[in-house]
């Protein structure tokens, strides 16, 4: 038995409080001397910015990352072309044989036209480095239990919704926890990643000369006008929380040819599941008005997966940001990050799937995300800091979460209970009442 290892009554091994600050200080420690090959890692995804499902280089180079360290499992086509699995197990000496799996993600597509203005390079990095300064800490002491470290590889976040393929294929099933970080202007353990819908919207009509026979042509660029004025109509009765934005692709090939076809592209999202379908409703209303307006016919179709809006597992949250302060990082008060917009991520399916946290990390600038700036910042030097300091906050809070069995307890507590609020099974004043008096875990 180890200095800082002792037994209860009953013979079991427990670790005393100090050993889990030792713990988090060589997870901190591990991330820290891997920094070299961390930055070398993320700048070489940076230099090579690549498409949803089109991430054949930024693929390679996690996947010979994790190759490179014997002792990882790495599964390089993982359900996905470019989606990948790195797994390390710690010693199964345990009474319990069921491991403890915890989950890092990483994601790695870029943007069109900007490359990656928003920092899935550095996402890729915090994954990696978190996971590998869990692996030390894991390497270091004995935890109460078997532990499993998955890094997940999670293509196509910009367009598509990779984590969505990955969680229909089963990549989640036996996952605890899960944890990935993205960069923004600002720490924050939470922001309210809203969900997300995309509709394409395509108008059939009739080609006719424009100029001598308009009246035998049934124009759908006039429907695509109709359906955007509609919409910019609507917005005086959306909720302040609501968005709706998009773009003409196609409205005809020559002006003196009435438009046979149009297309648009929009998207959609409110800050629940129950208010998007709302908003969707309404704006289906407004394409279907324009195309009987103009006599064209219409079609509605979605390019991928709906996003949900990221759950909030509070538990988690207060853990990073107490491993968070340890380290230096200054948050955002929880009632400014919860006024906060944001945008949609696929990773809100995953927390509706598994208990996880998707904090927020400052990155060294302050230029805003899909912007060319942020471009820039996300391939700085300046980044790697608080890149490094993000992967070790996460690190430390799955620690957390490992020996400290209560904590896990009130982690599935918070996931079970936010869930039932979400499918209406239960209502704020209900939760806020059990909160009060203790609440027990929550079940269907």
């Amino acid at each position: 038995m180890g200095p800082d290892q002792q037994q209860d009554a009953g013979g079991e091994c427990m670790t005393e409080p100090r050993t889990l600050e030792q713990c988090k200080q060589r997870a901190a420690e591990r991330i820290q001397e891997e920094r070299e090959c961390l930055c070398a890692l993320s700048r070489d995804i940076w230099r090579r910015p690549e498409l949803a499902y089109q991430e054949q280089q930024a693929h390679a180079t996690l996947t010979r990352f994790f190759s490179c360290r014997g002792d990882w499992l790495v599964e390089p086509h993982y359900k996905l072309d470019t989606a990948f699995r790195a797994q390390w197990t710690s010693s199964l000496s345990h009474k319990e044989s069921q491991p403890l799996h915890i989950g890092f993600l990483c994601e790695y597509d870029a943007l069109p036209g900007l490359g990656h203005a928003c920092g899935h390079n550095l996402i890729a990095e915090v994954g990696a480095a978190a996971a590998l300064g869990l692996q030390a800490a894991l390497e270091f002491t004995q935890p109460p239990r078997p532990v499993k470290i998955t890094v997940l590889g999670t293509p196509a976040e910009e367009d598509g919704g990779g984590k969505i393929d990955l969680i229909e294929a089963g990549a989640f099933m036996d996952m605890h926890v899960v944890f990935m970080a993205h960069p923004g202007q600002d720490d924050a353990a939470y922001l309210p990643d809203v969900a997300e819908h995309d509709v394409t919207v395509k108008y059939y009509g009739k080609a006719s000369h424009a100029a001598a026979y308009p009246w035998e042509g049934v124009n759908a660029l006039d429907a695509a006008i109709l359906a955007y004025n509609n919409l910019s109509v609507l917005r005086q009765q959306m909720k302040p929380t609501w968005r709706v934005h998009g773009i003409i692709k196609n409205g005809g090939v020559k002006p003196n040819i009435v438009p046979a076809y149009s297309e648009l592209e929009f998207y959609l999202r409110a800050p629940s599941l129950k208010e998007l379908a709302k908003l969707q409703e309404k704006a289906d209303a407004c394409f279907k008005a324009a195309a009987v307006a103009t006599g064209c016919r219409v079609e509605l179709s979605s390019s991928g997966h709906d996003y949900y809006n990221v759950l909030q597992n509070k538990t988690l949250a207060k853990t990073y940001v107490e491993n968070g302060k340890q380290l230096g990082m200054q948050f955002q008060a929880d009632n400014q990050a919860l006024n906060s917009l944001s945008g949609s991520t696929d990773f809100g399916n995953v927390s509706f799937v598994v208990p996880g946290i998707h904090p927020y990390f400052y990155i060294g600038s302050d230029a805003l995300n899909h912007t060319e700036e942020y471009t820039e910042a996300a391939g700085s030097k300046e980044a790697q800091f608080y890149t490094l300091r993000t992967a070790k906050a996460l690190a430390m809070t799955a620690l957390d979460v490992i020996f400290k069995p209560d904590l896990l307890v009130n982690v599935c507590e918070d996931f079970k209970l936010i869930k039932l609020i979400e499918e209406g099974n239960i209502s704020v004043t209900e939760k806020n009442r059990e909160s009060s008096g203790g609440a027990g875990c929550a079940s269907r």
